[in-house]
């Protein structure tokens, strides 16, 4: 008996002989395995009706990361042969679910008694190739398998699969546990041999992801994290089962967890190795509670790097380089755009003889990286002391009239009052702190309060009167997993310069008494706090723009973003922007920190030259025009 078979791979292509020969074999290579690298691929296979062919197809595309297609058969060209036993011979163990109507019915080791259904099937294969094999050895670490001789553990998620013509579903991940300070090592041999297909999806706390207990997997058997190792988490084509038990067709076939066909079909659309220039994955630490961190490619940390030395320059000899910690802006930067929910904060009231109060530095930088956060379609409010909402109400709604902002900004206030306010504020529900409206608080040229509880501009005068206590949120914000927060400041004395207060106090002109003693997770230190602001927008824009760091914030599903698109570009900031937003501010009898003045100037330096020169150097580094 001859039977053949044609497919279509896409767009890869291989020698229809070896297809044939994996069809047609008398004694068909299916094994129960969970990875090998090199030599022949594993794949894992779907059986669908025709019509559903079109629409699996293009959700296999859409969700590249858990579900790598291979190639499919064409429609009607299905032989028995193809996925079970010839003669009645049947291994032994099952090796495929049948699938009625969303509900898993039956474990089978052929397919056999299906020939007549099947002829009207397309047959999917998903590459299963796994890189932990070959990375544990490429690391020089041990490898970490199941108990006895089960296939690693794979857990459903609540992140969902972008949705395709009916075809919905959770995320599907594996997870092995790797010694933390091995992490970044393990993801690059990982990635070296796989391409993207080798890049973790999350690595920390797997209630991120919205798994509850890494004891008790969905599929497999477990691998028990030690004490001093992360928990790891790849994509895994067991998705697959999770879209076809959702779509509810009448009936379909999958491979069974750990079951797979050993395959010579090549996916082709995945890069070989990611380790290139742009491509070199780095793993940094961006919350221990939750333990979460992110990954980004080593040329992307480097361009913020940049950055952070472009805007620590010190006009006004300060004193800030005794400030600087290193990677604060990288790690500010990833934290943000991880973020769901941003609440801003902003407003400096130096020239307490004056009215408005307000100092030009710290509203530009603080709406500057309020549009970049709109652009990523993020949640963003700011909250500024009630005595100044008229005014900041004003501005935001003048800078989106003059292009500076997209669509207007929620302006909220908070004056502090019983001891649960500040909860209160930052929690839907202010009895659960589980489940926070904001999910990073930054501050920009903030005034911050000093250890005695009261607050100083630079010479030393305490503007307590003029100052809400926001710094309560932060302080709070500290004591609720899953929120973090940044500072931005110049000068030591503002909201989140806690962080750096006894270097303050030992270089910082008055430092002994106007320091900041409310810390923030991440100092940002800049030579003027705008600039500060900017460079967050333009990390943002670099971040995004990065493939690895793309596909890791997306899960690896859905499609990617294109890098560099062009309302992200356009949400940048500009000379052109940040005049009109100074500007604004001017009109409104917005006055200079340092002179005092009314004009088109921020802390005694003008906007034409030094600030408009610092714009422009921030976009060079970002976007790569210099």
């Amino acid at each position: 008996m001859t039977f053949t078979m044609t497919f279509t791979l896409h767009p890869k292509s291989c020698p229809l002989a070896a297809i044939r020969r994996l069809i047609l074999q008398k004694k068909p290579n299916i094994r129960n395995m969970s990875s090998t690298i090199g030599g022949p691929r594993p794949a894992s296979v779907v059986v669908l009706h025709r019509a559903l062919a079109p629409a699996f197809e293009t959700f296999c595309r859409a969700n590249r990361g858990p579900l790598p297609l291979l190639g499919r058969s064409e429609p009607g060209t299905w032989a028995s042969l193809a996925l079970g036993a010839v003669s009645g011979t049947r291994t032994d163990r099952p090796q495929f679910r049948r699938y009625e109507f969303g509900a898993c019915t039956g474990s089978l080791a052929s397919l056999e008694e299906y020939s007549e259904p099947l002829k009207d099937m397309v047959t999917f294969f998903l590459d299963c190739s796994s890189p932990l094999e070959g990375a544990w050895e490429k690391a020089g670490l041990p490898r970490r398998d199941p108990p006895g001789h089960g296939h690693a553990g794979a857990y459903k998620t609540t992140v969902p699969c972008a949705t395709i013509a009916g075809f919905c579903c959770p995320l599907v991940v594996t997870m092995r546990p790797v010694p933390k300070d091995t992490l970044e090592r393990l993801v690059q041999a990982s990635c070296s041999l796989m391409g993207e297909q080798g890049q973790p999806v999350h690595i920390g706390d797997p209630e991120l992801l919205g798994i509850r207990d890494l004891s008790r997997p969905d599929y497999g058997d477990p691998v028990p994290c030690q004490p001093g190792e992360v928990p790891v988490f790849w994509p895994s084509q067991l998705t697959s089962l999770e879209a076809v038990s959702g779509y509810q067709t009448p009936l379909a076939f999958t491979s069974a967890p750990g079951s797979t066909v050993m395959t010579d079909l090549k996916d082709v659309e995945a890069p070989a190795g990611c380790l290139t220039p742009e491509g070199i994955p780095e793993v940094h630490l961006i919350s221990q509670d939750p333990l979460h961190y992110s990954i980004t490619s080593a040329s992307a940390v480097q361009k913020i790097r940049e950055l952070e030395t472009v805007i620590a320059v010190d006009p006004g000899n300060r004193g800030i380089g005794h400030l600087l910690r290193k990677d604060e802006l990288l790690r500010a930067s990833l934290s943000l755009s991880h973020a769901h929910s941003v609440l801003l904060t902003t407003g400096f009231p130096t020239h307490f003889n004056h009215e408005p109060p307000e100092e030009t530095d710290g509203p530009p930088g603080a709406i500057a990286l309020a549009a970049f956060l709109q652009a990523l379609e993020k949640g963003v409010s700011m909250v500024v002391d009630h005595r100044a909402l008229n005014l900041f109400e004003k501005l935001v709604e003048e800078a989106v009239e003059q292009g500076v902002l997209k669509t207007p900004l929620p302006i909220l206030t908070y004056q502090g009052g019983s001891a649960g306010a500040a909860q209160a504020f930052l929690c839907d529900d202010e009895r659960d702190p589980k489940s926070p409206r904001f999910d990073h608080l930054v501050a920009i040229e903030r005034a911050g309060r000093a250890a005695d509880g009261n607050y100083y501009n630079a010479r030393k005068m305490n503007i307590k009167h003029l100052v809400d206590p926001i710094d309560d949120l932060f302080l709070v914000a500290q004591k609720i997993p899953g929120i973090a927060s940044t500072g931005v400041g110049d000068g030591g004395n503002e909201l989140g310069m806690g962080k750096v207060k006894e270097a303050v106090k030992s270089h910082i002109r008055n430092g002994d008494v106007i320091a900041c003693d409310v810390e923030a997770d991440f100092a940002v230190i800049a030579g003027v706090s705008n600039w500060g602001g900017y460079a967050l927008a333009c990390a943002l824009y670099i971040l995004n723009s990065c493939e690895v760091h793309g596909r890791y914030l997306r899960k690896a599903t859905g499609p990617p973003h294109t890098p560099g698109e062009q309302h992200w570009t356009e949400a940048l900031p500009s000379v052109a922007k940040e005049e009109s937003m100074l500007s604004i501010l001017v009109q409104h009898r917005v006055r200079s920190g340092v002179s005092g003045r009314v004009g088109m100037e921020v802390d005694g330096l003008p906007f034409h030259g030094t600030h408009a020169q610092m714009i422009q150097k921030l976009l060079g580094v970002a976007t790569g025009r210099k």
